[in-house]
């Protein structure tokens, strides 16, 4: 993710893996580091369907947390 500063604008959502072809849910609009602290409160198997988008790029949660 290209830009990565705390208070970047993102846009958090969850992406299903629904039979149908999934579905973009998103959980919050705002300011990076509050992001981060919503999508660390999800369940596990919710967290591996979080990405995160700013308005040069996308990057999945976990991936993010995890490099």
């Amino acid at each position: 993710m290209r830009t990565t500063y705390d208070t970047a604008t993102v846009r958090l959502y969850h992406l299903s893996d629904a039979q149908e072809g999934g579905a973009a849910t998103t959980l919050f609009y705002g300011p990076l580091d509050e992001a981060l602290r919503i999508a660390g409160a999800q369940p596990a198997d919710v967290q591996d369907g979080l990405f995160l988008a700013t308005d040069n790029d996308v990057v999945a949660y976990l991936d993010l947390i995890d490099g």
